[in-house]
């Protein structure tokens, strides 16, 4: 005959520790973790302010540089322009390896006048420019007739006073004269300029190439700036001997 054991609550079951509290010997243990403690040793080191990403800043620095660029491009190209002197044909006026500011601002509004100092791309059928511009000085306006007489520059039958005319260590001044087979005599249309250098012995210009296109002109030398002691304005001579015939109609 088979007997059932009756287990109570309080028996153990097939080996296992009791499980009611009244089997424990002491409070109940919590589980939970402990609360976290806030350091500020825990936080990592960052910058006070972020950083921009490097592209951006290569971004700015290639802005930077060709605004730059137009602004001095356009400054060359309308305002002035800064050219060397490589030719003695303006002697003693101005001197190789000396630089000047050239003008192209104001000859849109003001016109070249007799005197004036310019820069200039030579004719096209002068080979012998190379591409390099000139620098000479007003001699004859449009609707001038200037003439050589013995040396001498006529401008509308009156002798043109030229005192920047280059002289020799005795101070003697060279005299004027044509290219050999050249001419002597020319009028000047509308739109031209007839140009010489002050240092007529060492000089090719309208009397070898003939009257210059005022589109050619580059614009007015107005300022040498190099070498530094020799800083200083061109002046422009006034010409007064030629005020009544530049007071007439043509």
């Amino acid at each position: 005959m088979w007997v059932r054991n009756r287990a109570g609550p309080d028996d153990s079951i097939d080996g296992a520790a009791p499980t009611t509290r009244s089997a424990r010997s002491g409070p109940r243990r919590s589980l939970a973790r402990p609360p976290l403690v806030y350091s500020r040793t825990s936080e990592p080191d960052l910058p006070p302010v972020s950083q921009r990403p490097a592209l951006g800043c290569l971004f700015e620095v290639v802005e930077t540089l060709v605004l730059t660029v137009l602004i001095f491009l356009g400054i060359q190209t309308f305002v002035a322009q800064p050219y060397k002197v490589q030719q003695t044909s303006m002697e003693n006026t101005l001197l190789p390896e000396e630089y000047v500011l050239v003008d192209k601002l104001t000859p849109r509004w003001s016109a070249y006048t007799r005197g004036d100092i310019v820069v200039f791309d030579p004719p096209e059928t002068w080979s012998s420019g190379g591409g390099v511009p000139f620098i000479k000085r007003v001699i004859g306006l449009p609707n001038d007739k200037v003439e050589i007489r013995d040396g001498v520059i006529f401008v509308n039958d009156i002798e043109l006073d030229e005192p920047y005319l280059y002289a020799d260590i005795d101070g003697d001044v060279e005299p004027t004269e044509p290219t050999v087979g050249g001419a002597t005599r020319w009028v000047v249309a509308e739109g031209q300029l007839l140009v010489m250098g002050d240092h007529r012995q060492d000089s090719a210009d309208s009397r070898t190439f003939g009257p210059i296109e005022t589109a050619h002109v580059i614009g007015r030398a107005w300022l040498r700036y190099w070498p530094f002691d020799t800083f200083g304005v061109l002046p422009t001579p006034a010409h007064p001997e030629l005020e009544p015939a530049t007071s007439r109609s043509p």
